[in-house]
């Protein structure tokens, strides 16, 4: 497992690429793709990043024909792939392969979730919400790869660029949790209207994705449970859609209180 954690590691530090895994003689299983996604955290914690989250893809059931996928997966998010900032977003196209946008919500967690919360208490741990640009890659040529193949390669994490936190209050829950059930969102490039999608999209909204990742991690005996101080993004609510220098890519949302973003590829 360790040696597939360093080839990752030096394919997402180099922008490149390998072969997938799932196609070696020794084979590999999604129950050992996730001890590859523990020994991946202790190479990247050992040269000093800190894990800031956690991501879910594949949580948008429109991704799946395309990619050969039929269930979400999670990776680890770091502190040395985030950005916030309240200016507009840039990023490098070549420093990812083969890189594509995703719009999301991300959950800021403020206390520990529980396996069998309904969905008004597990936004009961949730402190704030904000809107968010991950850029996904793929170490493997043209995307090709099983779904145990994704979730080695850090669940394909690229980059993500975190909007302005709305703090949620307890007198705000309901209307939050009403929000983040029927919320619109649309995608632009250059101006054009490239995609769009809608809260359901996303294993039936954002809280229910989290719900998901929840128990994901309540059956994983090598990787902790969702803590205090994390934030989880729950999935592209668009389709995911490649990008190129020279692009300007904006969101626009509907019916949630959370701002545009806009960002640049460079």
């Amino acid at each position: 497992m360790t040696e597939i954690a360093e080839t990752v590691l030096g394919c997402l530090d180099a922008g490149a690429q390998t072969a997938p895994f799932s196609g070696r003689p020794e084979g590999l299983t999604l129950e050992r793709a996730y001890q590859v996604t523990a020994e991946l955290r202790v190479l990247r914690e050992a040269r000093g990043e800190r894990r800031v989250g956690r991501k879910l893809g594949f949580t948008n059931k429109r991704l799946w024909p395309e990619f050969g996928i039929d269930a979400p997966i999670w990776g680890d998010v770091f502190h040395t792939t985030v950005i916030e900032t309240g200016e507009p977003f840039q990023f490098a196209a070549a420093r990812a392969a083969e890189p594509k946008i995703e719009p999301e919500i991300a959950l800021g967690l403020g206390k520990k979730p529980e396996p069998g919360m309904d969905a008004a208490s597990l936004l009961g741990c949730v402190d704030w919400v904000a809107h968010g640009i991950e850029i996904v890659q793929s170490i493997y040529p043209g995307w090709r790869f099983r779904p145990e193949d994704t979730v080695v390669a850090g669940a394909l994490h690229g980059a993500y660029f975190l909007g302005p936190r709305r703090r949620l209050s307890d007198a705000s829950r309901g209307d939050w949790l009403n929000a983040l059930s029927r919320f619109s969102l649309t995608l632009s490039c250059d101006g054009d209207e490239i995609g769009c999608g809608q809260a359901g999209d996303v294993l039936g909204g954002p809280v229910l994705a989290l719900s998901h990742l929840v128990e994901l991690l309540a059956r994983d005996p090598n990787n902790p449970p969702l803590l205090p101080g994390e934030f989880v993004t729950t999935g592209s609510v668009t389709l995911a859609y490649d990008i190129s220098a020279g692009q300007v890519w904006q969101t626009a949302l509907e019916g949630v209180d959370l701002p545009p973003l806009e960002i640049e590829i460079i």
